[in-house]
């Protein structure tokens, strides 16, 4: 009988070594490692599910690059516009993905109305967390129906492969991959070793059979996909699902690609019937008013590669309480803090004294810079009571001296604006060099400083 060999793994990040240690050395968290058995008691390797032996045995062979045939991925289109964006285009057989997030979130959702959708091809849904009846329960309520959806609960990845000998499938689906359980390794399910060597066995299959798999995963407390992180370097394409709970707007943005760009979004709408794809964003993040209200400006902003039309809400009031308050809600506060110092300093608007309430509308959590020129109109415009027209919109970065700066893709945006029937836009003047302000209908107006759109709009 062979010796029994374990090791320590931190269960934050997946660090190994030989001995127990209070403070992981790569994470610097505390108390986090966890024996585990890492030798098996036998030689036997994991059986590697194949369709054809014989193409294996050749691709195992050594080849020169100038012999090696370069083929087009012929990429299988989803049902789902959304997905074939994150995923550049299409699923490409053989692949793996790997698809995060909070619990709640919709992640299970989102999957089994892919499976069902997609009735051109054979899908084996394995949940390691629901029982049939609770899978079945979730379908009805879709209100989609597909013959060739099979659905699996097992924990066991041997009973998983061997019923998909006997299904064959042309997709395969694993919920979760914390809930697997390997018999080569003699740890507990969601263990460091147990993820890693079910995700092996998982991207041996996709590789040998030629099927794309998703699987789905957990996220820690923090934010990080849980399990070792070498999770997402075995992988061949990692999507992050958000959103917040309390809103109806998901957004699937791509963290790794090896056959697209990562600058991709897909947003959806959490409905009674599953997760619709929203085609076109801005109208939906578009509040529509009967009447001009103070303290709302619309600003042209970019998520990864997507234009976007968001608005803007600003509250300036008297501060009643002794310190002013500054609350935001989608935006970085240290950004609204040095957007109101410019303000006081080059403009001499006296913020000081006054509360500030700032939101982005739908839910959403902006990172990009150039929404700042739409945030100080918002503020300008609850400060001086005055509601800015509704076809009027913003784009540009504010220095700490007061200029406007330029932006990156000001065509996408433009167009985009042009496309939701805005009449004016305005622009950092930088970003007018170059521009064919012929190809769109709607005016163009070029700024430099803050106080220039001070004088146009107020």
């Amino acid at each position: 009988m062979a010796k029994i060999k374990s090791a320590f793994f931190c269960q934050q990040c997946g660090y190994e070594t030989p001995k127990w240690t209070g403070k992981c050395p790569s994470c610097a968290s505390w108390n986090s490692f966890v024996e585990e058995v890492i030798q098996r008691e036998d030689k036997s390797k994991p059986e590697t599910v194949s369709w054809d032996d014989t193409d294996n045995k050749e691709k195992r062979k050594a080849h020169k690059l100038d012999e090696v045939v370069h083929r087009d991925e012929v990429r299988m289109m989803s049902p789902d516009p959304e997905l074939n964006r994150v995923l550049g285009g299409g699923l490409v057989p053989g692949s793996v993905t790997l698809v995060a997030g909070d619990p709640g979130i919709g992640k299970s959702t989102l999957f089994l109305q892919v499976a069902l959708i997609w009735k051109g091809i054979t899908t084996l849904y394995v949940s390691g967390e629901e029982s049939d009846q609770q899978i079945k329960m979730r379908a009805d309520r879709i209100g989609i129906n597909n013959n060739n959806l099979y659905l699996l609960t097992a924990l066991d990845t041997t009973t998983i492969f061997s019923e998909v000998k006997k299904v064959r499938p042309q997709l395969l689906i694993i919920d979760s991959i914390q809930t697997l359980e390997s018999p080569f390794v003699e740890s507990a399910a969601g263990s460091v070793s147990q993820v890693r060597e079910c995700a092996a066995e998982l991207q041996r299959f996709a590789k040998s059979t030629n099927i794309p798999v998703f699987i789905i995963g957990h996220i820690t407390k923090d934010g990080a996909i849980a399990g070792p992180k070498v999770l997402e370097h075995m992988v061949d394409t990692v999507l992050q699902f958000e959103g917040d709970r309390h809103y109806a707007y998901r957004i699937l943005r791509t963290l790794k690609n090896r056959f697209g760009s990562t600058s991709e979004l897909g947003i959806y709408e959490m409905v009674s019937t599953g997760m619709r794809p929203v085609s076109n964003p801005s109208e939906i993040l578009l509040s529509q008013h009967d009447e001009p209200l103070s303290g709302i400006a619309i600003a042209a902003t970019m998520e990864a590669s997507r234009p976007l039309m968001i608005e803007v809400q600003a509250l300036v009031t008297q501060a009643v309480y002794g310190n002013p308050q500054r609350t935001v809600s989608g935006l970085d506060l240290r950004r609204l803090q040095l957007i109101l110092a410019v303000l006081e300093k080059r403009g001499g608007f006296h913020f000081g004294a006054k509360d500030v309430f700032v939101n982005i509308a739908g839910g959403l959590k902006i990172e990009d810079p150039s929404i700042e020129l739409a945030l100080v109109c918002s503020l300008l415009s609850s400060y001086e009571e005055k509601a800015l027209p509704s076809n009027i919109c913003l784009v540009g970065e504010i220095g700490l001296s007061g200029e406007i700066r330029a932006v990156n893709r000001i065509d996408q945006r433009i167009a985009e604006a042009d496309k939701l029937g805005m009449d004016v836009i305005f622009i950092p003047k930088a970003n007018a060099k170059g521009l064919h302000a012929n190809n769109f209908k709607i005016k163009i107006k070029t700024v430099n400083k803050v106080e220039d759109v001070y004088k146009l709009l107020f």
